[in-house]
């Protein structure tokens, strides 16, 4: 038996013996919680267990597809939320100057970010802390999370169950909007982060649903609101069909993993534009559900569809 063996052998006996016992485990194994680190970057660690991770953070939000869409890729967009137990006006954006977790601006209204540096396992209790600390801070402040927020209330548990009502800009310029700006220094940075902002379109057919245009390049990325291997089966099914084009000259060329969603990825022909994939993208819907419904077991072609579908998959978080 091997060196490598033996230690599995010896601290899977250990385990069973009493499995709260990490004593047996070494640095380099395998941590017994399950998490797939490392003891010594887990459980062994000084800092003791990491944070719960959750990988659907915001299921049950009624806007779960647009939020996962803002925190991932809308680089301006904001959508206004509706809080069950305050009359603050809160405000959900994508990105706040400074990448700031929250903003208190000097009416009271509270800006709330998604795309942040925060990374404690659960995103939506993140948020649920950081909307917690903006309530009881004073206007002009910015407010963040230096460490874990520990138990308490998730996003869900705050705001009420509302469709997102997203609007998409063209720039940044909406920070500054109620600012003056005497010598130009804030529209000099604005003006580098507009650059870096991809155009970008939210169809109002469906939910979670962006045009955007890279470079010469434009792209359609639709963040589903259903289980990943669903979304795979249903999408095998269309391929050996051909029925997951849109338009004519498009190619499904993958999707990202993100927050437990899935985002199919249409490479469009350039000129397509948002306003022509309305129709068709309300037709995928029908399409999809039905493919979901499915219950027959994939053929040999579905399969290795879906395997192909799966191998072009990128996992964002």
């Amino acid at each position: 038996m091997g060196k490598k063996s033996r230690q599995r052998t010896r601290t899977s006996t250990a385990l069973a013996a009493d499995p709260s016992d990490h004593t047996a485990v070494g640095p380099r194994q395998p941590c017994p919680c399950g998490s797939g680190r490392r003891y010594k970057a887990c459980h062994g660690s000084d800092a003791g267990a990491p944070p719960v991770f959750v990988a659907r953070p915001f299921e049950g939000l009624a806007g779960e597809a647009d939020v996962v869409a803002l925190r991932e890729f809308v680089p301006a967009a904001t959508a206004p939320l509706r809080l069950k137990e305050d009359d603050r006006a809160v405000l959900l954006g994508s990105l706040l100057p400074a990448a700031a977790p929250a903003l208190v601006r000097d009416d009271g209204t509270i800006w709330l970010g998604l795309q942040v540096q925060h990374a404690y396992g659960d995103p939506s209790r993140d948020l649920a802390a950081v909307l917690l600390k903006a309530l009881d801070a004073e206007p002009g402040s910015m407010v963040g999370l230096t460490e874990a927020p520990g138990e308490g209330p998730r996003l869900q548990d705050l705001v009420t169950d509302d469709a997102l009502e997203v609007t998409v800009h063209d720039g940044f310029d909406y920070w500054v909007a109620d600012l003056e700006d005497p010598d130009g220094s804030m529209a000099a940075a604005l003006q580098q982060a507009n650059d870096a902002a991809a155009p970008t379109q939210r169809l109002t057919s469906v939910d979670g649903a962006y045009w955007t245009s890279v470079g010469n390049r434009e792209y359609l990325r639709w963040v589903l609101p259903h289980d990943e291997d669903r979304v795979l089966d249903a999408f095998a099914r269309l391929h050996v069909t051909h029925a997951e084009s849109l338009v004519d000259g498009d190619r499904l060329i993958g999707m990202f993993r993100a927050h437990g969603l899935v985002a199919p990825v249409w490479d469009l022909p350039l000129g397509t534009g948002a306003e022509a994939l309305e129709e068709p993208v309300s037709k995928m819907v029908d399409a999809l559900a039905e493919a979901m419904m499915t219950t027959a077991p994939l053929t040999s072609e579905q399969r290795a569809a879906r395997a192909g579908l799966a191998s072009r998959q990128l996992t964002i978080r």
